[in-house]
């Protein structure tokens, strides 16, 4: 039974590898290790099955777990309280117990319906091992038919610890309330040998259901990264030197200042943050702008319109001008020279999604 369980868990993690290689096709990656971990708290009722499901008893749980992908993560849970037992001979028989499953996670909407992370609801699944831990009695069930009764005899007389090793899978409604706090519903179905020992008739594999409602929060909120963004960020390094020659400066004022000047400073998905090469853009631009005391500069903020609603990209786009704005500032630029512009979320400019990403500064 245990080499079963760990075996179907361990093909479990497996299809969900398989599954997010063909859906995603890696198109996605947590920024940093510590990004996408979460935690949730859960209440609801825990049954078992013998003679049919009994009444619900209290149950709750405690997981800590992290999102690898969009599709796919992992979280270990805490769960218990207690349990009865009700069969034909045992009308009632009631112990405590304390539970720990490890689960992979897999989102069925990011899998069936593609990546979306301002998706309200989501459907996901999750399997995986468990343990429970519990104190019960362990003996013989005696059936006296003549007073029509029936009575447990223990060994010792004292209740028993068992640990009794199982798996359990279920399925879970997710209602995103916003980019770190989700409302949790869940239904959880597992097997595994008794805890009540020899009290029960389903002594060798026992069947437990649990259902839940529960609050996740995602420390940060949710953050994945295309993979095609991080290639085009390595190529644009690999042209990029962090220290600029004083002559290349030089050069570019001495161009700029003759016309127009136009640059593009791009930015990550969903971040309004500078990269080294943006900054060495800016320090470029400033010079030139330098040049130039009675020109008037436009600086505008975009956004990717095929992510994010327009209400985030208004805001991004806006975060974004106000950024390179300060930076810009910060080289000694006449603020009264500049004026910002939010565009919110736009369509391909340049031919690619990931390039409308962009505050571009030029004079008016």
């Amino acid at each position: 039974m245990k080499l079963k369980n760990i075996a179907l868990s361990l093909l479990f993690v497996s299809v969900c590898v398989t599954l997010n290689a063909q859906s995603t096709k890696d198109n996605y990656y947590t920024p940093k290790w510590s990004d996408n971990i979460f935690v949730s708290v859960g209440g609801g009722v825990y049954s078992i099955y013998n003679d049919g499901f009994v009444k619900g008893n209290p149950h709750f749980n405690v997981s800590l777990g992290k999102l690898i992908t969009p599709t796919w993560g992992v979280r270990a849970q805490v769960n218990g309280a207690w349990t009865s037992l009700c069969q034909t001979n045992i009308h009632h028989h009631k112990h405590h117990f304390i539970g720990a499953n490890i689960d992979g996670l897999l989102n069925l909407s990011t899998l069936f319906a593609g990546v979306n992370t301002n998706r309200v609801f989501e459907v996901f699944a999750f399997l995986g091992p468990q343990m429970n831990i519990s104190k019960s009695d362990n003996g013989t069930l005696v059936i006296d038919e003549q007073q029509h009764s029936s009575y447990f005899l223990t060994n010792d007389g004292h209740a028993e610890r068992h640990t009794r090793i199982g798996a359990s899978a279920g399925l879970g409604l997710k209602f995103n309330l916003n980019r770190s706090l989700a409302l949790d519903i869940e239904a959880r179905g597992s097997i595994a040998p008794s805890n009540f020992g020899n009290v029960s008739d389903y002594r060798k594999s026992e069947g437990a259901g649990a259902l839940t409602v529960g609050l996740s929060y995602i420390f940060g909120g949710k953050k994945f990264n295309k993979v095609s963004d991080r290639v085009v960020e390595k190529e644009v390094v690999r042209e990029v030197v962090r220290e600029v020659p004083k002559e290349v400066i030089k050069e570019v004022i001495k161009e700029t200042s003759k016309g127009a000047i136009a640059s593009a400073v791009f930015f990550k998905i969903n971040r309004a943050e500078l990269s080294e090469q943006a900054k060495v853009n800016i320090k470029l631009i400033a010079e030139a702008m330098k040049q130039m005391p009675d020109a008037e500069f436009t600086i505008g903020g975009f956004a990717d319109k095929a992510t994010g609603t327009p209400a985030i990209n208004q805001r991004l786009s806006e975060k974004r001008a106000q950024v390179v704005y300060d930076a810009l500032v910060a080289e000694g630029v006449n603020p009264n020279q500049l004026t910002k512009v939010a565009n919110g979320g736009t369509d391909n400019m340049f031919g690619k999604n990931y390039l409308n990403r962009v505050v571009i500064m030029r004079n008016k």
